[in-house]
């Protein structure tokens, strides 16, 4: 369970990473549309683990790979704008959120699911 220190601290995270892949990040993946779904952060606020959503795109892997190589510039761009509310500026860790695949995958279960149910009992 997460303090509310934490939680705090991700909230701000998230609000400036969200500003700072609106506006830059068209130039590290264009016609893309990246979403911060979530942000956790350590105890220590060292790591912060952002969880991206990609839309637009075909390959959210080469996506992923491309925003892990611009880290360190979007950590810069972070530090510049939370350096006066924090002493450390946390690494950034990048992961895709895949809970809209894991939804459709869980739908289409029950779906069929269901499916099956109706067919007994029409042969019943």
């Amino acid at each position: 369970m997460e303090s509310k220190r934490q939680q705090k601290f991700a909230g701000v995270i998230q609000e400036d990473l969200a500003a700072i892949l609106q506006r830059e990040g068209s130039s590290y993946l264009p016609n893309t549309m990246v979403t911060i779904t979530k942000v956790r952060v350590t105890p220590d606020l060292a790591i912060a683990r952002v969880f991206l959503s990609f839309f637009s795109n075909n390959n959210n892997q080469l996506a992923l790979q491309t925003i892990k190589q611009h880290a360190s510039e979007i950590r810069y761009k972070l530090g510049a704008r939370i350096k006066d509310q924090v002493r450390v500026i946390p690494q950034l860790e990048f992961f895709i959120d895949d809970t809209n695949e894991y939804v459709d995958r869980m739908d289409k279960i029950f779906d069929k699911i269901s499916k099956e149910d109706r067919q007994k009992e029409e042969e019943e």
